[in-house]
Order: C-alpha cells, then sequence, then structure tokens
C-alpha cells in the first residue's frame, strides 16, 4: 500500500532510515541502562539504582513511540536484536564497571544519541515532517536533561552554574 503523507518517498525514505538508527540506538542505551540498574553496588546503589530504573523506563517508552513513527511513514522499524545492535551507534558491553563508570558511559551514550539525532531533526525539518521532527526534538530534549542529571552526579555539590559570574 502507497504511502502519501504529502512527504517526498526519499525524503520518507531517509528519514524512517534515520528513525531506525535512533530506534537502534535508544534500545541498546535501554539495555545497557537496565543491566546497570541490576548491577550497580556501592555507597550510591539506592539513588542509582532509582534513577537508573527511571530512565530505562522513559526509554521503554520512547522506543514504541519511534517505532510506530517509522511505521507511519509506510517503513518496517528494525525488531531483531541483531538488527538493532547492528544499526545502534552505541556499543553494547558485557559486564557491570563501576557505578561512577556506569553514570559516565550512560552519560557519554545520551550526549550521543543527541548529537546523532540532530541531523535527523534538520532533514525532517527540510521535508516539512512536522510530526518526525516533534519527535525527535523531544528526543533530544529527554536525553539532554538525562545527560546532565547524570553529569550532575559526578560533579560535586560546589561546582558554580555556567551562568555565574566568575569573579563575583
Amino acid at each position: 500500500m502507497d504511502v502519501d503523507l504529502g512527504i517526498e518517498h526519499e525524503a520518507r525514505k531517509q528519514i524512517a532510515e534515520g528513525l531506525a538508527v535512533l530506534l537502534a540506538d535508544t534500545s541498546v542505551l535501554y539495555l545497557k541502562t537496565q543491566g546497570y540498574h541490576w548491577n550497580v553496588t556501592g555507597p550510591m546503589f539506592h539513588p542509582l539504582h532509582l534513577m537508573f530504573e527511571e530512565q530505562y523506563i522513559e526509554l521503554r517508552d520512547a522506543m514504541d513511540v519511534i517505532a510506530e513513527r517509522i511505521r507511519a511513514l509506510g517503513a518496517v522499524a528494525p525488531g531483531s536484536y541483531a538488527e538493532l545492535v547492528r544499526l545502534a551507534s552505541v556499543s553494547d558491553e558485557e559486564g557491570a564497571p563501576g557505578s561512577q563508570e556506569m553514570v559516565r558511559r550512560l552519560c557519554d551514550a545520551h550526549e550521543l544519541l543527541v548529537r546523532s539525532a540532530r541531523p535527523l531533526l534538520a532533514t525532517a525539518e527540510e521535508a516539512g515532517d512536522a510530526a518526525t521532527a516533534d519527535l525527535v526534538t523531544q528526543r533530544i530534549s529527554a536525553h539532554e536533561k538525562i545527560a546532565w542529571m547524570l553529569r550532575s552526579t559526578l560533579r560535586p555539590s560546589s561546582s558554580r552554574p555556567v551562568s555565574e559570574d566568575p569573579d563575583a
């Protein structure tokens, strides 16, 4: 069945491919975050355990939204582990690093998703695909916020905000 959403076929194809990568990255990051939730230890166990749980639930919900947008564009959403890992730029890993390393790795992965989503946002906007542009904007915002929370976990509370005058 042909799809006529007012978005050129090639643009829809390119957008769906970009969304497939976003879905793959989100899926790998979901599994990594859930694994860290299960395996975190140390003095920060409880707050990290809870924070990782909030994050993997948010990622789980995002996967469904992204996959459904791919389908709405008339493409097939990747659905196997092999395909997701092949498409993802977020690295899959085994084992359980220390809690601070978990936080660093998750922060790096969320920042990677932000950087890789920006070109997709531009492509969607250029094609007049407001629905995908909105979805990607929301994902960028979510990943930026999570990265900020993770970075804040690594920094001492006495660090000054960027906007504060250093000479004061």
